[in-house]
């Protein structure tokens, strides 16, 4: 068996790669990872819409009840509202079940521990051990486990104070969201392409309830339709209502609204990079940029780490992957990361990146300046970049092969220090990505082809 974790989870086409068999395993070793020292665990679990879900729904529950942990089930609801609850109710971990931005056919797991935390590698690879020797803790009789409602919940030992019953999840998340948006809104009209996801009902309802005028598009989720054409990975249609209805902004949000990318008013993309910058200044003016430092991973651009030079910010760079940043946030005690994919990372507020709170945080920086998120993001100056996504066989071996390492340094003697290049395999698909960047459009458009060819050819 391969490495089950990816960059965020484990992912796969569900029920081929990621089967019920395999997930009733993995959440069942994450209950033996995560759970011991604890008598009755509690355990939250949450989805995304798509079809897949309630079938692995169903099995993570049987997984994880059958290890003797109690579970909750908030229903759909986006990753980082599952991450936000697991500390909130105090349970030793929390699994959502989602593909983020992949296609329906896809879905994933991601487990969060106690308050609510993503893994570190050590105990992805006790958990991945556990699975592999398939040798599960079961309990029998009243050892096993409880499938808890709201109601049953103190009668099996796990308190959970009445204001945040499970039938209140969707409105106590709303609620987090607005306290920490800390400003009205009124007056700012938006669209949200919520991506046919986890986002349709809290994304537009947050949004309303801080003052803003919502439009909300692709927010009839039915189990199929999940990032079908729209949200984060497909902006045409934001881009489009954002211009039609002279909104002053939009938001797209990706299948478990951990993503976030902006529309400016004239329809052009604010990308996670230009997002970052705004609020990284932001939060320097008000002095709340903890160490004056933003974290960002390497496929930021280098207009990034222009504008924040400029800023006076300092600009920390970690592998691609939200955790890695959040990782370097918690260790340096900064306050403020993301990827230039839409993860942001407010650690005062969550412990993972929330799209429907950057959202607000973007937009309460509009409100509070009366200036548009255009003239706003216009600090930052984007070096082209291009990247090419090359499906192959094996991505590791691909990207490790002697002709695809001396292509790339060929490429890097070629630029010298006019751009740089990044390749490396997907986290999370069958896929080697190579970016690259230069001052010269064309140059970086002739360099990436280049250097796709030579990995598709391996």
């Amino acid at each position: 068996m391969g490495r089950l974790f990816g960059t965020d989870g484990v992912r796969g086409l569900a029920n081929e790669s990621l089967s019920p068999e395999l997930a009733l395993r993995v959440a069942g070793a994450a209950a033996q990872a995560l759970g011991r020292g604890r008598t009755r665990p509690l355990a939250l679990v949450g989805r995304d819409p798509r079809a897949s879900g309630e079938m692995l729904e169903a099995a993570v529950t049987a997984g994880l009840t059958a290890a003797g942990m109690n579970v909750l089930s908030v229903g759909v609801l986006p990753t980082p509202a599952v991450a936000y609850l697991t500390g909130l109710y105090d349970a030793c971990l929390g699994v959502m079940i989602s593909a983020s931005h992949n296609p329906m056919p896809d879905n994933g797991i991601k487990i969060f521990a106690a308050g609510g935390h993503k893994l570190d590698d050590a105990v992805e690879d006790r958990i991945e051990a556990l699975v592999a020797a398939d040798e599960p803790f079961r309990p029998t009789g009243a050892g096993i486990g409880r499938v808890l409602n709201a109601s049953g919940a103190r009668d099996h030992g796990v308190i959970i104070p009445d204001q945040y019953s499970v039938e209140g999840t969707h409105e106590r998340y709303v609620e987090h969201l607005v306290e920490a948006t800390g400003q009205d809104l009124s007056g700012l009209t938006v669209v949200v392409d919520c991506a046919n996801g986890a986002a349709a009902e809290v994304g537009p309802a947050a949004y309303r309830e801080a003052g803003a005028t919502v439009i909300a598009i692709n927010a009839e989720p039915d189990g199929l339709n999940i990032n079908e054409g729209c949200g984060s990975t497909h902006l045409d249609q934001v881009r489009r209502a954002v211009v039609e209805h002279g909104a002053d902004l939009g938001l797209a949000h990706d299948g478990d609204a951990d993503r976030c990318l902006a529309v400016a008013a004239d329809g052009s993309v604010v990308d996670g990079d230009a997002i970052m910058a705004v609020l990284a200044i932001a939060m320097k003016e008000a002095g709340q940029l903890a160490e004056n430092t933003l974290v960002a991973t390497v496929m930021s651009n280098l207009g990034l780490h222009i504008a924040m030079r400029e800023a006076g910010i300092t600009l920390r760079t970690t592998a691609v992957g939200d955790r890695y940043v959040l990782e370097d946030l918690r260790a340096g005690g900064y306050s403020l990361g993301g990827e230039q994919s839409g993860h942001v990372v407010l650690p005062q507020y969550g412990t993972t990146g929330d799209g429907v709170l950057t959202g607000l945080k973007l937009m309460a920086r509009m409100a509070r300046t009366g200036r548009s998120l255009g003239d706003l993001a216009s600090v930052l100056t984007t070096v082209p970049q291009v990247l090419v996504n090359v499906p192959v066989s094996d991505k590791a071996a691909v990207a490790a092969a002697r002709e695809v390492r001396e292509a790339v340094l060929e490429a890097e003697r070629e630029l010298g220090d006019s751009g740089r290049i990044l390749l490396r395999p997907s986290g999370t698909e069958q896929l080697v990505r190579v970016m690259v960047e230069a001052t010269d459009q064309r140059r970086a458009e002739q360099l990436a082809d280049d250097l796709a060819k030579v990995v598709a050819s391996v």
